[in-house]
């Protein structure tokens, strides 16, 4: 089960996670482990230390053929009540797309963030970088939600109430972001935005076809969410005709992540692509990556999607979202803004700005 492969070539994954000054040469590993070609790192930004970001930017300069970047927005004025200084989040996707990113990364819709930040994103904060973002035709990879069972404490799974991702009636709903998601949409439809996680409507195909249906711009991708092939699995037959009615509406992702073990990420690969592309049943093995729970907790079955179905679910529908080829970092343009990012950690929580990530990344960036 661990060496588990696609049958398909050309592979993009649009979901993975960077870690630190080693994600280029760990996520290169698990690329020529996995039969993976390209990946998408999704780079939130930590304000407050200076990092996530500059990691991925490091990556992406270092194998320009191989990684996008969609980077997360700065919130330190917002955070700070204005007494830290930041472009405006319009401005950030100006500077971003200078540097060469290839789009945004969206953490703003999960509820973790809701409880850090609480600014809907409907609100007027938002608005100017709405328009940019429409305007520009920016490909957003955006988090919104979680798994329905993080609002019951008898149902939630024990590594999400390890991470405190368990949420009671003093946080968000889960249908107020949706709401919040639909107004946006309504004011911005041309808006070109991936919602990972298969937008945590798995449990529902008929809500999920009547959102893409009303939202022909927007995508899902398959990033697990463990529950999303448990959810489908309950009915593969059904499974599969939705993906080939949208096989243009859904973009493959893994949420590998580069802190994990070549043999966590491998395995994490060739639990989709089985599920994907047989008609096998089958458990997540005792080795997978604890965010996937351990085997008892639920059987998968293989949905056997049709090669045309497949090849647009890998790479066809990524390329038409966002490129088929990543647009290049340039090194020095990258450098200059993590500086600005070690600046702004500094302001915002005092860290000395030489020692950030950020500061960091800026040297290696101008030694390229």
């Amino acid at each position: 089960m661990s060496d588990w492969s696609s049958r398909v070539t050309n592979i993009i994954d649009a979901h993975v996670h960077g870690r630190d000054m080693e994600t280029a040469q760990r996520l290169s590993a698990i690329c020529d482990a996995t039969g993976i070609d390209r990946m998408g790192i999704v780079a939130i930004q930590n304000p407050e230390e200076g990092a996530g970001l500059p990691a991925a930017l490091y990556a992406a300069a270092q194998h320009p053929q191989r990684f996008f970047v969609f980077a997360g927005l700065n919130h330190a004025q917002k955070l700070s009540d204005g007494a830290v200084r930041t472009p405006s989040l319009a401005e950030q996707v100006d500077l971003l797309h200078q540097i060469g990113c290839d789009g945004i990364k969206m953490i703003e819709g999960k509820p973790t963030s809701r409880q850090k930040m609480d600014v809907p994103v409907t609100d007027p904060y938002f608005a100017d970088y709405w328009a940019r973002v429409e305007e520009l035709g920016t490909p957003i990879v955006w988090h919104v939600n979680d798994p329905e069972e993080f609002w019951d404490p008898e149902a939630i799974p024990g590594w999400a109430r390890e991470r405190n991702w368990g949420y009671g009636p003093e946080d968000v709903t889960k249908e107020q972001l949706y709401a919040e998601v639909d107004e946006v949409l309504s004011r911005h439809p041309r808006l070109n935005v991936i919602f990972a996680h298969f937008y945590f409507l798995s449990a529902d195909l008929e809500r999920a076809a009547r959102f893409l249906d009303d939202h022909p711009t927007v995508c899902f991708d398959l990033a697990p969410g463990i529950e999303m092939l448990y959810n489908i699995s309950r009915d593969p037959e059904a499974g599969r005709e939705f993906f080939t009615r949208y096989a243009d509406r859904i973009v493959f992702g893994t949420d590998i992540s580069a802190g994990q073990t070549v043999e966590e990420a491998t395995i994490r690969a060739g639990i989709v692509f089985r599920w994907l592309e047989t008609e096998d049943e089958f458990r997540v093995p005792e080795e997978a990556d604890f965010l996937l729970g351990p085997p008892e907790d639920g059987v998968i079955r293989g949905m056997a999607l049709p090669d045309d179905v497949l090849r647009r679910v890998y790479r066809d529908n990524f390329a038409r979202m966002a490129s088929s080829e990543p647009r290049g970092i340039d090194p020095l343009a990258a450098a200059d803004y993590c500086d600005e990012i070690a600046r702004i950690a500094a302001d915002l929580s005092g860290i000395e700005a030489a020692r950030t990530e950020a500061a960091n990344v800026a040297a290696r960036l101008r030694a390229i």
